[in-house]
């Protein structure tokens, strides 16, 4: 590549040694429509997904759905017609932006404030583009694919596009509320924080309160990012007593897992809260960090969503695990 094809390279978010181009944010080639609708839905194999921007929705698709909660507004299966997720809300929901310094709640929540465009990326696959947020300045692009069997891929691309991040990183931070399902708990292979030695075990992730023991590191994860003290999303930064072994957990509502898979080299934390969504309505979360983040630079993690009837977690395990090997 010639000096001057690679500065536009770059002028363009492009890092010509980075990911694979994904989504419409990084290809250019991929052509998509803009719906006139807030939301669009894919079915592929057993499965429904209704992906919505976070504009206000109430129509016979969504009725009654608030403005702020994008991604996965309803999932569906054709065992269990009734979507796991609080009406009102969504499930993989792009909700903060951070640099672990206290601000606004307008600020930290602008992923639900800033305009999204929703784009129709063929018969199974939706995104949501979002332009440089007005604080953060990240321009990001989130796509939502059902595969074959109907798993949920979500593939985020992200530009920084301004040195806003004080602290030298970019928190982000997705949320999934829960209508009040047989347990708030989640459930993952792993051990206790303290007992390094110990042989990983099937674990219950519980959280006696918001913001109480709510956030699950990888087992090797000992990275620190420094924060204010009275940052208030307390989530983020409360570690538990747990380390996880594998990168993926599941809950179980109305006899259906809804199971949350991630890629080792993404390194996410698990995060949760047994009232993010109102009492009785859990939030299932998690968090990617981007540390030494550069501008203009173009970021990606992939994690891949399953909702399949529940039996045990060793019949989820196996279920699973052709999207977990990949």
């Amino acid at each position: 590549m010639t000096a001057s094809a690679l500065a536009l390279v770059l002028a363009a978010g492009a890092d010509p040694a980075g990911p694979p181009k994904r989504t419409t944010l990084s290809d250019p080639a991929i052509r998509y429509t803009v719906p006139d609708a807030p939301s669009v839905v894919l079915r592929r194999g057993d499965t429904e997904a209704v992906v919505v921007d976070n504009r206000a929705v109430d129509d016979a698709v969504l009725p009654g759905h608030k403005a702020g909660y994008s991604g996965i507004a309803a999932l569906r299966h054709a065992k269990q017609k009734r979507t796991p997720f609080v009406p009102d809300y969504a499930g993989l929901n792009f909700e903060h932006i951070h640099d672990g310094t206290t601000r606004d709640r307008e600020v930290l929540f602008e992923p639900r404030k800033a305009p999204m465009e929703l784009r129709r990326v063929g018969e199974h696959a939706a995104e949501l583009y979002q332009k440089p947020t007005p604080t953060w300045g990240l321009e990001s692009c989130q796509r939502y694919e059902l595969l074959e069997d109907g798993t949920i891929e979500l593939t985020v691309e992200c530009i920084p596009r301004r040195p806003a991040f004080k602290n030298g990183y970019v928190g982000l931070f997705w949320a999934s509320y829960i209508d009040r399902p047989e347990s708030p708990d989640i459930h993952f292979r792993g051990r206790d924080a303290d007992d390094p030695a110990a042989a990983p075990r099937w674990v219950k992730g519980v959280t006696p309160r918001h913001g109480e023991l709510p956030t699950h590191l990888a087992a090797d994860d000992d990275r620190r990012f420094a924060h204010d003290p009275d940052f208030p999303l307390t989530l983020v930064f409360n570690r538990s007593k747990l380390r996880y072994a594998e990168p993926w957990y599941f809950g179980v509502c109305r006899g259906m897992a809804f199971a949350q898979m991630f890629r080792p080299q993404d390194r996410v934390r698990f995060s949760q809260s047994p009232s993010g969504g109102g009492a009785g309505n859990p939030a299932w979360d998690f968090q990617y960090l981007i540390p030494g983040y550069e501008v203009g630079r173009r970021y990606q993690f992939v994690m891949r969503a399953a909702y399949l009837p529940f039996e045990s977690a060793e019949q989820v395990e196996k279920a699973t695990r052709p999207h977990r090997d990949r």
